[in-house]
């Protein structure tokens, strides 16, 4: 029984030290990635992102999308932000939402999907209303895409 709790508690305390690592990669990938240090944020962003990390991967993916610091792939970025969706990260849902809707990042147009995605990310609590008024800005400017999903959303 000491032996399957000693056990326990080292899966434990591994699992808590990996997550610590994961932030602390998180936060300095994220450092580098502001002061626009694209080339040295990547790894550290793709490390914690590799452990699980949602705001690495959706972050990473972000560097993927525009190409910061590696050459752009819509499709690895569209597989980040998915991977961050599922973990309720709200921008990441609003880029899921925005990837079914346009039929991008080798994903097959969808409108149920995409205001799936978009009505999860706007619902956020601390999140939400940011993204929803972004997307009120785009579509009060003429953005045709921020249109329909203000349809889609009933917003």
């Amino acid at each position: 029984m000491r032996k399957w709790m000693m056990t326990l508690l080292l899966a434990v305390t591994t699992m808590v030290a990996s997550a610590q690592n994961a932030d602390a990669l998180y936060e300095e990938g994220k450092a580098l990635y502001e002061a626009k240090n694209y080339q040295q944020a990547v790894p550290k962003l793709k490390a914690a992102a590799d452990k699980g990390h949602k705001k690495a991967q959706y972050r990473l993916g972000k560097c993927y999308k525009e190409g910061y610091g590696v050459d752009k792939n819509r499709q690895k970025a569209t597989e980040l932000f998915m991977k961050s969706a599922k973990q309720e990260y709200a921008k990441a849902e609003y880029e899921v939402g925005k990837a079914y809707l346009k039929g991008k990042g080798g994903l097959t147009a969808d409108e149920k999907k995409a205001k799936t995605w978009l009505k999860r990310a706007v619902a956020h609590k601390k999140k939400g209303p940011e993204i929803l008024a972004k997307i009120r800005k785009k579509a009060a400017e003429g953005d045709e895409d921020a249109k329909k999903m203000l349809t889609l959303i009933g917003k």
